[in-house]
This record gives C-alpha cells, sequence and structure tokens, in this order.
C-alpha cells in the first residue's frame, strides 16, 4: 500500500549531496520551516463538548486543545452523510451532482482515475508539494481507504490512490475495516450478526478492545517515525466513534450518570413543517434489538432516550482520551511547536432532536459539527464565532503550509478569524440533502426543498429560535426576499440535472 512520492524523493536527494547548490538550501530551509498537520476525523461528532459549554460532557483533552486552539461554534459540513461530507472537505467544494451526495462520491467520481494536474484532494496537493502523507483508520469514506464492500475481504485498491505515501490500519480481531467500523467487543461485527444487534454496548474491555484504540497506537507508532523525517508531514487519524453502533469501554460509561443526563431541547416535529423534511431514523433502527424503535409518530421513551444519549456521550469521551494520547506524543515528541492540529467532525447527529435519531437532514443538528484548530504562535484560546464550512478548510491549511493553490475551490482561507483583528468575512455556509438546499448566516437557517410536498421553503430565527422548532417563513417574506439572492449563491443547479 505505501505510494512513493516522487518529488519527495527528490528532496531527499538534494538534501545528500554534499555540495548543494543555492536553490536546493532555500528549498531545505523552506520545508524545514513548513509546519506538520495532524489531522483527526471524528465520525458523527457534533459540538457537544465540554468546549463548546456542554459542562455534562467530560472531554478533557479536546477541552485542552481548545485552550490553546481556536474553537468554531458556527462550522457547518456541506452534505450530513459520512463520504460525501469527506469528499466535500477533501476537494474544497460545494456539491454539483447528485453523485456528490452520495456514501459513494469519492468512489465514483475519484478513485481509480489517471493523475491529472488539479489534485484529487488536498491531501494530495500537499504531497505534491514536498509533504509525507499518511492516513490512518477512515479520513475518506472506507473505514480503511480501501475499496471493497461491507461482507467482502480486504481490498486492494485504494480509495484516494493519489493522496497517500502510506494507507495504514490495524483492524485486529476484526479481520477487515468494515467489520471494525461496526464493531462490538467480542469481535463480532453488525454485518456477521445479520444486523441482530442493539445500537449501543457497553464492553468490559481496554481501550484497544474496540477498533478505535488500535487506530490511536497504530498513530502513536507512526509519529514516532514521523519525528525523524527531515520532512514535513500530514499524518490523518480517522476515529470511528461517536458512529453507530455506539460502543465504548465501561470505564468511559461509567463517567456519567444516565439519570442526570439531558434531553433533547426539541424532540419534536417543528410547527409548520412536512415530514419530508425529517426522517425515520432507518439506520438507527436498523440495529433490530434496540430497545425501542424511533419514528417520526412520536418519541422514543424519555428513559430510552437518556441510555442512547449516554452511549453517545461515552464514545465522545472514549475518542476523547485517544486524542490525548496523540497530542501528548506531539508534546513528548517536540513535535507540537511545530504542528498544525485540527479535529473535525464530518457531520452533527440529531439524539432525538426533531424525533431524529441519525444525521441526513439540512437542520442545524445535522449539519453543524466539531471544529477546532491549534496553530503554534497563533491560536490562544479564542473562539470564532463566524459562519464557516468545510469547504474552507483546503484553502486555509494551504495558506497555513505556504503551499500555492493554482486552482479554484469554493473554499475561503479561514487565516483572518485566526487573527487578533476583526476580520471582513461573509457569514454563509450551504448544506446539500433531501432534495434541499438550506443557507446558513449568522442569524439564519433558510432551506429551499425541490419536492412536491409543501412547504417548499423554511426559515428558521436563530436569535430567537437557536433549536428550529418553528418554521417562520410565511410569517418573514421580507427575510426571504433578502436572503434568497445570498441562498442563490449556493445553488449548484444539482436538483435541476
Amino acid at each position: 500500500m505505501k505510494k512513493i512520492n516522487y518529488f519527495s524523493l527528490c528532496i531527499l536527494a538534494l538534501f545528500s549531496c554534499k555540495n548543494k547548490s543555492a536553490e536546493s538550501e532555500n528549498i531545505e530551509r523552506k520545508i524545514s520551516q513548513q509546519p506538520n498537520i495532524l489531522f483527526i476525523c471524528v465520525d458523527d461528532l457534533r459540538p457537544e463538548l465540554g468546549c463548546y459549554g456542554s459542562e455534562y460532557i467530560h472531554s478533557p483533552n479536546i477541552d485542552e486543545l481548545a485552550q490553546t486552539g481556536a474553537v468554531f461554534t458556527n462550522h457547518f459540513v456541506s452534505i450530513p452523510t459520512c463520504g460525501a461530507s469527506r469528499s466535500s472537505l477533501l476537494t474544497g467544494m460545494y456539491p454539483r451532482t447528485k453523485g456528490h451526495l452520495s456514501n459513494e462520491a469519492i468512489h465514483k467520481l475519484i478513485s481509480g482515475k489517471p493523475e491529472t494536474e488539479a489534485p484529487e484532494t488536498f491531501i494530495h496537493h500537499l504531497r505534491r508539494n514536498g509533504y509525507y502523507t499518511v492516513g490512518i483508520g477512515k479520513i475518506s469514506h472506507y473505514a480503511d481507504g480501501l475499496l471493497y464492500g461491507y461482507t467482502d475481504s480486504v481490498g486492494s485498491e485504494l480509495e484516494l490512490p493519489h493522496s497517500w505515501d502510506e494507507m495504514l490500519f490495524d483492524p485486529g480481531k476484526w479481520e477487515t475495516g468494515w467489520n471494525a467500523f461496526f464493531g462490538y467487543a467480542d469481535g463480532e461485527n453488525r454485518q456477521s450478526r445479520n444486523r441482530q444487534v442493539a445500537p449501543y454496548e457497553k464492553g468490559n474491555v481496554e481501550d484497544t478492545g474496540y477498533p478505535d484504540g488500535l487506530t490511536a497506537n497504530l498513530a502513536l507508532s507512526k509519529l514516532n517515525e514521523l519525528a525523524q523525517k527531515k520532512q514535513p508531514f500530514f499524518l490523518g487519524v480517522g476515529f470511528f466513534k461517536p458512529h453507530l453502533p455506539f460502543n465504548a469501554p465501561a470505564k468511559y460509561w461509567d463517567l456519567y450518570k444516565e439519570e442526570d443526563l439531558p434531553l433533547s431541547p426539541n424532540p419534536a416535529i417543528p410547527a409548520n413543517v412536512h415530514k419530508a423534511s425529517l426522517h425515520a431514523s432507518g439506520e438507527f433502527n436498523g440495529y433490530r434489538l434496540g430497545d425501542e424503535q424511533a419514528s417520526l409518530e412520536g418519541p422514543v421513551s424519555d428513559a430510552y432516550a437518556r441510555k442512547i444519549r449516554h452511549a453517545y456521550f461515552a464514545c465522545i469521551s472514549y475518542v476523547d482520551a485517544l486524542v490525548g494520547k496523540l497530542l501528548d506524543e506531539l508534546d513528548e515528541l517536540g513535535l507540537a511547536e511545530n504542528t498544525v492540529v485540527v479535529l473535525w467532525g464530518d457531520h452533527g447527529w440529531h439524539l432525538g432532536d426533531q424525533l431524529v435519531w441519525g444525521k441526513h437532514t439540512i437542520f442545524e443538528r445535522a449539519l453543524k459539527s466539531a471544529f477546532i484548530v491549534r496553530v503554534p504562535g497563533m491560536t490562544t484560546g479564542q473562539t470564532v464565532n463566524r459562519v464557516v464550512s468545510s469547504v474552507d478548510i483546503y484553502p486555509t491549511l494551504m495558506d497555513l503550509c505556504e503551499v500555492a493553490m493554482p486552482h479554484v475551490t469554493d473554499g475561503r482561507s479561514m487565516l483572518p478569524l485566526l487573527g487578533d483583528k476583526p476580520a471582513e468575512w461573509e457569514d454563509e455556509a450551504f448544506g446539500y440533502f433531501r432534495n434541499g438546499i438550506s443557507l446558513r448566516t449568522d442569524r439564519y437557517r433558510l432551506s429551499k426543498y425541490f419536492r412536491q410536498q409543501q412547504p417548499v421553503i423554511e426559515l428558521y430565527d436563530h436569535l430567537t429560535d437557536p433549536h428550529e422548532t418553528k418554521n417562520i417563513a410565511a410569517e418573514h417574506p421580507e427575510v426571504i426576499e433578502k436572503l434568497m439572492p445570498v441562498w442563490e449563491k449556493g445553488n449548484t443547479g444539482l436538483y435541476e440535472k
């Protein structure tokens, strides 16, 4: 699986020459000054952490990262499903076709293509510009970066063929990436049990008793190797949790008292909204040994809602502990002072909000996710409240690494927002799913659906209704008129083709 980076080999060859030219010395100097990047992808991580004001969540390590980083309180992904969201992140592009809304977006639209002048991802672009790139776990869509079906043997074709010098994964007792992704503590998985499983498990195991613990250990080992390289690196580490099933070691469950956990503040379908804007929690109900079935006809019991929220929060605390191990290792190896750390959730998740258990909507709960950036010498524990999109991450990283971008993306560099001076910024982010496009501004969410069911336009005022409990579009046509030209900026035409 290891790929040879021709550009990097050339640079290393230049380093080994005894009589270096002035040009090669300049190249070496620039590369030695470029920051490393540790990019931590967390599946289904909504911004419910201590550093986001959720005091009941045990996330001390991520909170510590936030104390020297920048916490983005209004970060939104483009598409509320794993593969499509990651495709948008990696390419810096909003979706242009319905294929871009699929979990198979990268597989169908990027994988297997010959290398072209335009890079396949921002990781590919970094690799072309002297970075050594390593992926561990789920960075794109496939659990280990290799193309194969849920019940197939491990594949040999990389999902992103040009982005990686190394793509690594330790499946442990689960044997394949997909088995591990849906794995239970005894080595079985959702597929092997024919979905006769609960959507949660309190495992009497240590951290390595679930796959994310093995991913963390592999990343620690790789960090030690990368510390010895005379080359900047990009290390992507993808953790599975808190994606379903909500399985975590018992010690993380024990951090919480279930009876004290808060329930959803908006456990009902919003007023003046058609059910077509939501869904019946099919992925969640696919775990057939769940205590109750979720539906749009009414909420699950409070007791079951607390149990599932408990399981989700336990998974957050589990991943938080693993993130802490990575950050400690950066410090131990002396890498922290020259490593940009990014923690990114690939989308949010409804925990009973609007009667939904899952993602796959263009409501706030599904599109808003955790996003924290630590830049040595620049971030100081600030909170950034401006509206940003995951497509903005690509140009931001290129700016931080001083890598030119000859190609155009839909994103904007967020570097000005990390400074200590007010920056000019358009507060807008666009989300796409369920035949709809949603615009989020600093105050409003405006969604328009391409469907027969009415109403097709929804408006939520986050100043007075932060939980999106009532569609006020009919009451405020003047706001719709003002916002619609901004919404049109995000209309890529994918529903009209």
